[in-house]
């Protein structure tokens, strides 16, 4: 069985994600050693069902001490389900469900156990990612920001560019390639830019019983709120220096900024809230990006998109166009980051989560 220390080149990982929007578990393999990418491999997904689902939803927000018991068994039950079908990969890297993140307060919570499903699966499990993070005074998030960077190298990009992760939450990776390592100075700015589809999930969930807005429906046939929108961009948040971060709920009273608009209007106007969001974050860009490459549901919206077009001077592109998965960008990135945190190499560093130091996080659990 692979042991950590023991890696001396690439070996095949395994990343699973599950995200703020509740909508499933993605699970990818990818061959790695934690520096570069040397091939992407099969992929799956499981979709967590409407009861599932609203049990992790009644679970947001509550930390350790909480009753979580039904929450953790859909986590753990979802996670072993769509990772057995993955026979050949030698490591996994198991990031948890997010109920809280509060890394200046009481810290951040992902929801459920390495071990378990180290002996489940009988491979080793990488988790906890982001606890020592914090610890050392980090926001904890973003994490994807290493993984962009060996992106970056292996889509051949020779000058700056950023990654637009539009998820529950927003974030935005800013890269220069041609740095040797993602932790050297200057290499990465990274930080979430603020809320992206959990309100217009919420919204739709609330409204109209549907778990998100296909394909920009009802948001297109809307008109933005502009006053809601002055309103939304007022948040201290904002005027926050990156690295920053947040909790998927941090942008709770936005509903309550569209309460009174039809579906309609209230759809187009968050999704207006979000794409804004990301145009104050362009502001922090070292310098401008050459383009901009969005993955997560958010680049299957096609208002949001169009909003962000019409709004940012570079090109902005799904990541498909570059021959990257933006489905399941994140489950490759935490494959890549297990591998990191076998080799005792750091994930994250002071421009991508404010951590005072490069650091490593992870904690790694063996099947008996």
């Amino acid at each position: 069985m692979l042991k950590a220390g023991t890696i001396k080149g690439p070996i095949k990982a395994l990343g699973a994600m599950s995200g703020t929007s509740l909508d499933g578990v993605d699970a990818a393999m990818i061959d790695t050693d934690g520096e570069a990418i040397y091939g992407f491999g099969d992929s799956a997904y499981r979709t967590y069902e409407p009861d599932e689902r609203a049990i992790l939803r009644a679970a947001l927000g509550k930390w350790p001490g909480a009753d979580l018991s039904a929450a953790q068994e859909v986590v753990e039950a979802a996670h072993i389900e769509v990772l057995r079908q993955f026979e050949r990969a030698e490591l996994i890297g198991f990031h948890g469900q997010t109920l809280a993140h509060d890394p200046r307060g009481r810290g951040t919570h992902q929801l459920g156990d390495g071990a378990v499903l180290a002996q489940a699966l009988g491979r080793p499990v990488v988790w906890d990612f982001r606890s020592s993070d914090v610890r050392l005074g980090g926001e904890g998030a973003p994490l994807a920001p290493f993984f962009h960077f060996a992106c970056a190298r292996w889509i051949g990009a020779g000058e700056p560019l950023a990654f637009l992760n539009l998820g529950g939450v927003g974030n935005i990776t800013w890269i220069d390639p041609r740095k040797a390592r993602p932790e050297d100075e200057d290499a990465l700015l990274a930080f979430d830019t603020g809320p992206a589809n959990a309100p217009l999930n919420d919204l739709m969930q609330e409204r109209l019983g549907q778990p998100y807005d296909r394909d920009g429906a009802v948001a297109r046939k809307g008109q933005v709120e502009t006053g809601a929108l002055e309103l939304f961009l007022d948040d201290p948040y904002f005027f926050r220096m990156p690295p920053k971060s947040l909790d998927r709920d941090a942008f709770a009273d936005m509903i309550d900024l569209v309460r009174e608009l039809s579906d309609a209007d209230a759809a187009a106007t968050l999704a207006g809230m979000s794409a804004a969001a990301v145009m104050r974050g362009m502001e922090h860009c070292p310098s401008p990006p050459a383009r901009l490459l969005v993955t997560g549901g958010g680049r299957k919206n096609p208002v949001m998109m169009q909003m962000l077009r019409a709004a940012l001077d570079c090109p902005v592109i799904p990541v498909e166009d570059v021959g990257l998965d933006g489905d399941m960008l994140e489950a490759q990135a935490f494959a890549f980051l297990a591998v990191r945190v076998a080799r005792g190499l750091p994930t994250s560093c002071p421009a991508t989560t404010g951590v005072r130091a490069a650091v490593g996080g992870g904690e790694i659990s063996y099947p008996e």
